[in-house]
């Protein structure tokens, strides 16, 4: 009998509807408010998305109209389902669909018992990792699957490779760039509360540092900062912007460190916004690493870790 891997991953929006539910939905998760009082979260969450919503369908419009992010995991489940034919590969999205509930009922009309959860998170945290796990197993509860958890991957040899070869592949022949790996941001209470992120992404860029020595490639200089800072409190720092204030008359790639598929925080926050940001401090050249995606070498990767 088929087993099956379900890839879960955050969610994307396809229009301005669905950017709605989104926002709606990931600002009520307890996950990422952290206030027990579900009716100040639910009232909150609305505040902020009615205040947010155009603003945010605006950074859309700029891509497209859409998020890569379907479009890119339909393309690793395509690569998957050649490699691993006993499984019935999908995915569950934490905050627009396929959530986790059309992701179980496609399992249970298989018949499927056994059923690998992988994370499409290199690093753990309880925003990203916690929330959509737990999500996909309180909504599986009563089904009787056999569930085993993908732990974070981000010292796997193959996926570092993938990584490696992108950096590669965007510096080309020229030996006189700076890497900015570049993570998503959390506010610093979180972290402060336990959560572990912080801590795995600066060995992963250790191990990335470390891995890239091996292939001569003389970049100047290796750093880590944070993205996506939103709101008056205190987030992890350095954040991207004060990174790139270094660089003013030099040329940096940017390597999207959190993320294994492209989403609008890549194409849209780390290659238009920051651009600008870049440019206007003088920059010299500016280049954004995509991220994995259906990598050849990642899919490997995943074979491996199942």
């Amino acid at each position: 009998m088929k087993k099956s891997l379900v890839l879960l991953n955050m969610g994307a929006a396809r229009s301005k509807d669905e950017l709605e539910v989104f926002l709606t939905n990931m600002f009520n998760d307890e996950n990422i408010l952290t206030f027990k009082n579900t009716t100040f979260r639910s009232i909150l969450a609305s505040l902020i998305v009615t205040f947010r919503l155009n603003k945010a369908w605006g950074n859309y419009e700029q891509i497209g109209g859409k998020s890569p992010l379907h479009e890119l995991t339909n393309k690793l489940i395509d690569k998957l389902e050649k490699e691993l034919p006993n499984y019935f590969i999908t995915d569950a999205m934490r905050y627009t669909s396929p959530f986790s509930q059309t992701a179980i009922a496609r399992i249970k009309e298989r018949g499927i018992k056994d059923v690998t959860l992988f994370p499409l998170y290199p690093q753990y945290s309880t925003t990203t990792v916690k929330s959509s796990v737990d999500d996909f197993m309180l909504k599986a509860k009563d089904v009787g699957f056999n569930i085993k958890l993908i732990e974070p991957f981000y010292h796997n040899e193959l996926y570092n490779k993938a990584i490696c070869d992108e950096i590669i592949r965007v510096q080309g022949k020229y030996n006189d760039f700076h890497l900015i790996f570049s993570a998503h941001g959390l506010p610093q209470k979180i972290v402060n509360n336990g959560d572990p992120y912080q801590k795995q992404v600066e060995e992963h860029v250790e191990l990335l540092k470390e891995k890239l020595t091996h292939y001569a490639t003389n970049i100047k200089s290796i750093n880590l900062a944070y993205q996506s800072k939103v709101g008056p409190m205190k987030w992890l720092t350095p954040s991207l912007e004060d990174m790139l204030k270094h660089f003013k008359g030099e040329k940096v790639i940017i390597y999207p460190i959190s993320f294994i598929i492209d989403n609008s925080e890549t194409v849209f926050e780390l290659d238009i916004e920051y651009r600008e940001i870049a440019k206007e401090l003088g920059i010299k050249e500016y280049r954004v690493c995509k991220c994995i995606n259906e990598s050849d070498t990642f899919v490997e990767a995943v074979k491996e870790l199942i």
